[in-house]
């Protein structure tokens, strides 16, 4: 009987390529547009505890290093293309105590 695939991601802090169920997802949602295809607001960028959310994602790993490792060298700003407020870095990094 042939082994299941382990799917690999590569963590945006350390850079070391895991697999995919012993890392945190982070998601950046869809933007909003209206009815004429207007941009309203871009998409709220969260941890996806759950893997499901809709969204360009990004994984990390289950430790507050990486997640530090990541805000100093910007690199999940550089993986969704767009400035994240250090609102929601303090937000991820409670989330992400909360779970270790």
């Amino acid at each position: 009987m042939k082994q299941k695939k382990i799917p690999l991601r590569k963590c945006t802090g350390c850079g070391e390529m895991k697999p995919k169920y012993e890392l945190v997802r982070v998601v950046k949602g869809p933007d909003v547009k209206d009815e004429q295809g207007e941009f309203l607001s871009a998409g709220k960028v969260s941890l996806d505890l759950t893997g499901k959310k809709p969204g360009r994602g990004a994984y990390i790993c289950k430790s507050a290093d990486c997640l530090e490792k990541a805000i100093k060298a910007k690199r999940l700003e550089r993986a969704f293309g767009c400035k994240i407020p250090e609102e929601i870095y303090a937000e991820m990094q409670q989330e992400m105590g909360k779970n270790e």
